[in-house]
C-alpha cells in the first residue's frame, strides 16, 4: 500500500511539473503573446518621423489592433488576416485596402510590447524606401 501511496505521489508530481512548464512555454510563445492581447498603437514612424496624424502615411493603422487565433484580425482601420514566416520571426498583414501585403520584422514581442519594421516603396516622393517603425502597448 505504501509503495502504491509512493506512486501516486510520484505521478502527481510530475503531472503538476509538465503542466506548469507547458503554461510558461505557451506563454512565452509568440502567437499567444500575439493574440492574447488587444495592442494600441504607441508610435508609428516613417523615416524616423510621427506618420500617424491625419493625411500622412501611418494614420489608419492609428488606434487598436486585434490579432485573432484564426489568422484575422484589425489592424487600425483595416481588416484582413496576418501569418508569421521566418521561424515567427516577421509578421506578414495583407488587407484589400493596401496595393500589396505588409511583411514587416518583429523587433520585440513581449506580453506588453509589440514593435515591427518594414521599408515600403516611395511612390509619392520616390525617393526610394521608406523606413516605417510601428510600436504597440497592450490594453
Amino acid at each position: 500500500m505504501k509503495t502504491l501511496n509512493n506512486l501516486l505521489l510520484l505521478a502527481t508530481v510530475v503531472l503538476t511539473l509538465a503542466l506548469t512548464n507547458c503554461s510558461k512555454e505557451d506563454e512565452n510563445d509568440p502567437f499567444t503573446l500575439l493574440t492574447l492581447p488587444t495592442w494600441r498603437s504607441d508610435s508609428l514612424l516613417a523615416n524616423g518621423v510621427d506618420a500617424s496624424q491625419p493625411g500622412q502615411l501611418l494614420f489608419k493603422f492609428k488606434g487598436d489592433a486585434k490579432f485573432r487565433d484564426d489568422g484575422t484580425g484589425t489592424f487600425g482601420i483595416y481588416k484582413g488576416t496576418w501569418w508569421f514566416t521566418e521561424n515567427r520571426t516577421q509578421i506578414i498583414i495583407k488587407t484589400d485596402s493596401l496595393p500589396l501585403p505588409l511583411t514587416s520584422k518583429i523587433v520585440e514581442l513581449t506580453s506588453s510590447s509589440f514593435k515591427i519594421t518594414t521599408g515600403v516603396p516611395d511612390l509619392v516622393g520616390g525617393t526610394g524606401i521608406i523606413n516605417i517603425r510601428m510600436t504597440f502597448k497592450a490594453k
